[in-house]
């Protein structure tokens, strides 16, 4: 700020002065209805006030000045920019969040683009393929531990300072990844491209709810689910035209392109979303001016002597933010960040097993990086060329759920609604449906969540030569549009459930689902080779499910158990 904060016993002496000096104003005008007319000077004692987003701003004292001949007063700041994220235009949101899904989806498309030219830089380094697959392990590794250091960041300077300089670190080890002639130089590169481009994908779902009610998130979070999707089906897909027809350093020089354009379009045109940090810097701007009033020889604002009192007295005043007070140091934050997620991970069952699905998904899902070269290369003698265009099953499994998502919601809202007015068309079981629980987020899942384990039988039963190649190609499809329904029910039940532990709730299945992907496609070759196609399939399809049961249970469950959750508790 621009004056230094009051707090503790100072602030309570400073408070009892103003009543004091608020006192006395009144004795002397017991004639008049209000004391704004009362006198301060440069001399008066600075009073702290909590600065909100509703906060109504006082107006100068009229004609109170500490000079004979004072100055002009300069004119109030434009506070436009520091308006409330959840008040801005339709328009920039969507903007907003379309930037953020963009980025989400290139992060996507660097996680898988690395796989298809694997076989290359075996070659040229002469070591196995899956030494060199090691390269998406580090970058998941890095994906899964910079969040911890830099959600932090986020909430004491902002998410676009974070945004910014992670950015920047993802484009140059980009550029590492296309130069480096070593393979221990590719994957220290690639563990730092993972720790760059991570907040472009952890952090977007901060950004959601920076802009969004929890009411109105279940757009930009299907939209943000759909974007990492089909960015993970997008890298393998282009990648492997590239490896096919040149080099394997032009699949990075691509993603030095395209990120570079990325960094370049967040620097320009994202704008901070955070709350509190635009309130801060509201804070500061108004003290500023405040400053620049008195130097000029303009002194005071009318403050009401009580909240919502017509009476005012004339005080000098500074503003301050309840967050800056409450947020701790820099250390301390990400110590709480490392910790807590994994107490929560190891205390709450909701958390562990909703972590557990979503790994598993997620492992399955990069499980493809592997899989699909090698099952549809002695299937159907694909080469690398033709194996990366049946990615594209990922890609519109992405798209369909995404559009489902958006609007089978609103289609379950309106006629949950409908069937209240006519009680005659409504059955038990829409009578008994709660969409102002956190289990709504769920009611979709418990059944688009099938589709994995129906998709992995598909996938591995259907891989004869005799079968066309486009009916396994379907199989993948629809096991993404189960991991797809999985995601955006994690994302949006813990979010609902643990609201103020929510990142750290976030975080741990983030960690978890980022490690667990990072170390199947390493096992993908051995997985399939000793337990032939169907035998593989048939066991991540057994595995994927009982683990559907997950949300079945909390759909039944779910308020019990959060009941004697002590963080899930402290909220309901």
């Amino acid at each position: 700020m621009a004056a230094p904060e009051i707090s503790g016993r100072d602030s309570e002496q400073t408070t009892t002065m103003v009543v004091e000096h608020g006192e006395k104003q009144r004795d002397n005008n017991n004639d008049e209805s209000n004391t704004s007319d009362s006198i301060v000077d440069a001399s008066s004692p600075i009073i702290y006030h909590y600065l909100t987003f509703e906060t109504r701003l006082p107006l100068p004292s009229g004609g109170l000045s500490s000079k004979s001949a004072a100055a002009p007063p300069p004119p109030q700041p434009d506070l436009k920019k520091y308006t409330s994220p959840f008040e801005w235009s339709k328009t920039r949101k969507r903007f907003t969040i379309v930037l953020s899904c963009i980025a989400t989806l290139i992060t996507g498309y660097t996680a898988g683009s690395y796989s298809p030219a694997a076989k290359q830089m075996s070659e040229a380094w002469h070591v196995s393929e899956v030494a060199v697959q090691i390269g998406i392990t580090t970058f998941c590794c890095g994906f899964a531990i910079a969040p911890m250091v830099l959600a932090p960041f986020s909430e004491i300077n902002g998410r676009y300072p974070v945004f910014v300089g992670s950015g920047i670190l993802y484009v140059i080890c980009q550029i590492c990844c296309a130069v480096t002639h070593s393979y221990p130089g590719m994957l220290v590169a690639r563990f730092w491209t993972g720790c760059g481009s991570s907040v472009f994908s952890t952090m977007v779902g901060g950004v959601v709810s920076d802009l969004y009610h929890a009411e109105d998130r279940n757009t930009p979070m299907a939209l943000f689910s759909g974007a990492a999707l089909f960015g993970t089906g997008l890298g393998p897909m282009i990648s492997s035209f590239i490896a096919q027809n040149t080099t394997w350093r032009w699949v990075f020089w691509v993603q030095v392109i395209t990120n570079g354009l990325l960094i370049a379009a967040v620097t320009l045109f994202f704008k901070e979303t955070r709350g509190s940090i635009l309130l801060s810097n509201k804070a500061k701007a108004l003290n500023k001016w405040m400053e620049a009033r008195e130097q000029a020889g303009h002194v005071g604002f009318d403050m009401p002597v009580s909240p919502g009192s017509e009476q005012t007295v004339s005080q000098r005043i500074r503003w301050k933010v309840k967050s800056d007070e409450e947020r701790e140091s820099l250390s301390k934050m990400i110590g709480i960040s490392v910790f807590r997620p994994f107490h929560l991970l190891f205390t709450e069952p909701v958390v562990f097993f909703f972590s557990l699905w979503i790994s598993f998904a997620w492992a399955v899902l990069y499980l493809t990086f592997g899989s699909i070269p090698l099952v549809f290369g002695r299937s159907h003698g694909f080469n690398i060329q033709e194996s990366g265009g049946v990615f594209s099953a990922i890609c519109i499994g992405a798209t369909i759920s995404t559009f489902l998502s958006i609007y089978q919601d609103r289609l379950l809202f309106l006629y949950v609604k409908h069937t209240a007015r006519n009680p005659a068309t409504q059955s038990k079981f829409i009578s008994k449906l709660d969409l102002s629980s956190p289990e709504a987020r769920l009611y979709f899942a418990c059944v688009q969540s099938t589709l994995l384990p129906i998709g992995l039988f598909w996938f591995g039963w259907t891989q004869f030569h005799s079968v066309p190649w486009i009916v396994p190609a379907m199989g993948i499809a629809c096991a993404t549009m189960g991991i797809f329904s999985i995601y955006l029910a994690t994302f949006n039940y813990l979010a609902d459930t643990y609201h103020r532990y929510a990142s750290s709730a976030l975080a741990a299945q983030s960690c978890c689902r980022n490690m667990l992907g990072g170390v199947f496609p390493l096992v993908v070759t051995a997985l399939f080779n000793n337990l032939t196609f169907q035998g593989a399939a048939s066991l991540l399809g057994g595995l994927a499910v009982l683990l559907t049961a997950v949300p079945w249970v909390l759909v039944m469950f779910g308020p019990t158990i959060r009941a004697r959750s002590k963080f899930a508790s402290e909220i309901m």
